[in-house]
């Protein structure tokens, strides 16, 4: 059995939970449950604050756990980390009120700063040769220059709308974070191995989720302009069709890359183009 800690609530512990389900895990959740055990297995999730997700890692407490990477180092524990997930992105932000003038960090110097990861924060600045005073604060950083606490702020921005509602703008970017899987440093070789299959089944949910499986007719003398756009994998699936003249083809497309080689395809006489997602891909 492994035991993995992931966030008790919010959209972390949503896309955390959807991920391992579709790693084909089965298992029962509730919001009144701090634990839970999947029935297909052999696998024990824990419901935690995200801020007491890394120590309990560190200490052996849980074997692995997901996390954002900003929690993670600003915890201290970067070492942990094995994989990046790829959901959760959002960044680390210096924020001032709207109508204040900034041209740059060096206008921080000597200034007031709220913010909840002073040690992200303290090293960016002293990157940039600036000196300021940090108060950290663990909750509604945003409110902090109206209420005269501090002349700027650093925290989490996905949107930005709640800074905007808070009369802020922001102004530079301190740190990019997603979400991350961290594991416990001496894992015995049972647990290592559960671990590298369990790596094994979120990499391929989440190269199926960054490609599609596109199928498309095209003249056969348009085949080898098709085939330069469709790599595949290692090379596209072609298949006759009963009409003189015309193929199938199949392949895997990245998604970053659809709509441009879809118009690209057209263009060199591919018709019927269908795309379909891709549950799993395991190369």
């Amino acid at each position: 059995m492994i035991r993995l800690a992931i966030q008790k609530s919010g959209r972390l512990s949503e896309d955390s939970l959807s991920l391992i389900r579709e790693c084909g895990i089965s298992f029962v959740s509730s919001t009144y449950k701090l634990k839970t055990e999947a029935t297909n297995f052999p696998l024990e999730i824990l419901f935690l604050r995200d801020d007491d997700i890394p120590g309990y890692v560190q200490d052996g407490v849980a074997d692995l756990g997901i996390v954002g990477q900003n929690v993670l180092v600003e915890a201290g524990f970067p070492d942990l980390e094995v994989e990046a997930l790829g959901f959760s992105k959002c960044r680390l932000s210096l924020a001032v009120l709207r109508n204040q003038p900034y041209a740059g960090a060096q206008d921080l110097q000597g200034k007031n700063i709220a913010t909840s990861y002073p040690q992200i924060l303290g090293r960016y600045l002293a990157g940039q040769g600036v000196q300021a005073n940090l108060h950290t604060i663990s909750g509604s950083v945003e409110i902090a220059p109206s209420i005269g606490l501090a002349e700027a702020i650093c925290d989490i921005v996905s949107s930005g709308s709640t800074l905007l509602g808070n009369g802020l703008r922001e102004v530079e970017t301190v740190f990019r974070s997603e979400a991350v899987l961290i594991a416990n440093q001496e894992l015995s070789a049972e647990k290592q191995d559960l671990l590298a299959q369990l790596r094994f089944r979120m990499q391929a949910v989440r190269r199926a989720r960054r490609n599609k499986y596109i199928l498309l007719n095209a003249p056969a003398d348009s085949l080898e302009a098709v085939k330069a756009l469709l790599p595949g994998i290692k090379s596209p699936t072609v298949t006759p069709l009963a009409e003189p003249g015309w193929v199938s083809v199949q392949s895997v497309v990245n998604e970053d890359d659809f709509w441009h080689i879809t118009g690209q395809l057209k263009a060199v006489g591919a018709e019927g183009i269908l795309v379909l997602p891709i549950e799993k891909m395991i190369s």
